[in-house]
């Protein structure tokens, strides 16, 4: 069956670079980002988990713990992070998933048998500190992902599990923000946004963020 947003991300076991992981219990109270790989040594990859490794306080500013995964053994983990140490000019940071048995690729659906019979694909969740899976995106093998936008999403969803906003399209942390067409007291409209609105239509009411200092976040 495959996933949906808003559906609770599989637990699991398996064995990673950094030892055992119990996937729950491993998130804790962070936001998680997990991404799938298709191989270990694969060029693409090499550089994705390298960007992953740099942005690494950007996603501690977020509150959020990442953690790859790929069909392949520990000790291959191993190596591959030395390759990506050297070549990305980085430290590997956060563990990645041997995925020998394929349980959790089948768990998350990161299989895609049109595409390729054994190897996953580049599937990214978001999950959020309750375990519901609040971003799922697929890339195929010969495109790597944009972590810029990973973290932009992010800052999208912790904002508006804040306040009654959504983000419009091209939207990064400090631009102005949709007030939701469900918030229709104007007193309540007054308290949470104290610096007013634009009405452009009677549904698009445009106003700053109202996360005015992000600081640390």
């Amino acid at each position: 069956m495959s996933l949906r947003l808003g559906d609770t991300a599989p637990d699991f076991e398996q064995d990673s670079s950094e030892g055992r992981i119990s996937f729950h219990d491993w998130l804790g109270d962070s936001w998680g980002i997990l991404f799938s790989h298709p191989a270990d040594f694969t060029p693409v990859c090499t550089t994705e988990l390298g960007l992953t490794a740099k942005l690494r306080d950007e996603f501690a500013k977020r509150n959020v713990k990442a953690i790859a995964l790929s069909v392949d053994p520990v000790d291959s983990h191993q190596e591959w992070i030395r390759d990506i140490n050297e070549t990305q000019g980085c430290t590997v940071n956060f563990p990645i998933i041997a995925d020998q048995d394929r349980k959790v690729s089948e768990l998350y659906d990161m299989i895609h048998p049109n595409a390729d019979s054994s190897l996953t694909v580049r599937s990214l969740f978001v999950i959020d500190p309750n375990k519901k899976i609040r971003l799922m995106i697929t890339y195929p093998a010969s495109t790597g992902r944009n972590f810029n936008e990973v973290l932009r999403v992010v800052d999208s969803l912790q904002l508006t599990d804040d306040h009654k906003v959504a983000t419009p399209g091209n939207w990064e942390r400090g631009g102005d923000v949709v007030i939701v067409p469900s918030l229709q007291d104007e007193d309540e409209i007054q308290r949470r946004f104290p610096q007013g609105y634009k009405a452009v239509k009677s549904y698009l009411r445009m106003t700053p963020d109202p996360k005015a200092n992000w600081g640390g976040n």
